[in-house]
């Protein structure tokens, strides 16, 4: 997503920043808030109001403070996104000594958990932004290459597998977003588009298409089709999970 507009104290917007994780929080002997509480505050508006919702006076609000209060712990926005995105790793993080050692396995236990965490929190797909990078997610990174360190792959196979598992983690994320969505949210249109494409297919330009419906209406219930429930979705997902753990396999 776009990073929105940089709320500055001072600091030229182009001059080079240090991550937030390398600044200390304040000392002061008993800060009334902490950077774990803020990132808190921050993902429970996203969840409930969407990431459009999340600002430094929203999240200050919530926390019963003035906004003013919260640039001596955050000082931008930026940084606010980067806190949250470092909490969402801190969810798809394998809690210590859970990590299987079988390549295989490992990898799809990171992948599972990256994936439900998306599943949890469908706007975290658009919050990457920049080269922001928090102690969980480098921990999330090191879990990944001790998945495939046993492989024999060298480094730059073990990052392309990372890329291809990552790319279709995120991928099927927002793809599963975007059933949700359709489901809850446009029945209606969902009729209207169905009569027009069944009269898309009466003109035999699409056989392949007509084929796999055997000529019988999409909203019939025996006629296949993307899963929108929870539970085919995540079906779905772990299906294709392992065609793509077939196809590294082959690497190997």
């Amino acid at each position: 997503m776009s990073a929105g507009v940089r709320q500055t104290t001072g600091v030229p917007t182009d001059a080079p920043r240090s991550p937030i994780w390398a600044r200390p929080e304040p000392s002061s002997r008993a800060p009334r808030f902490s950077r774990e509480r803020i990132a808190a505050a921050a993902l429970e508006i996203a969840d409930a109001e969407g990431i459009e919702a999340v600002s430094m006076r929203n999240v200050a609000a919530r926390l019963g403070a003035g906004t003013m209060t919260l640039y001596n712990y955050v000082e931008t926005k930026d940084e606010l996104f980067a806190l949250m995105d470092d909490a969402l790793m801190a969810e798809a993080v394998v809690p210590d000594g859970e990590l299987p050692a079988d390549w295989r396995e490992a990898t799809a236990t990171i992948a599972r958990r990256t994936w439900a965490v998306l599943a949890r929190h469908p706007w975290a797909i658009t919050l990457r932004q920049g080269p922001a990078l928090g102690p969980n997610a480098m921990y999330h990174f090191e879990q990944s290459l001790a998945a495939l360190s046993d492989t024999g792959l060298g480094l730059a196979a073990r990052f392309d597998v990372l890329a291809t598992v990552d790319a279709y983690v995120f991928g099927s994320a927002l793809k599963a977003a975007e059933m949700r969505g359709s489901a809850e949210t446009h029945r209606a249109d969902v009729e209207a588009i169905i009569a027009y494409g069944m009269q898309q297919l009466a003109t035999g330009r699409f056989p392949h298409t007509s084929a796999l419906l055997g000529g019988r209406d999409p909203r019939d219930a025996d006629v296949g089709g993307p899963p929108t429930d929870p539970a085919g979705i995540e079906a779905q997902f772990e299906r294709g999970l392992q065609a793509v753990l077939d196809g590294v396999a082959g690497w190997i």
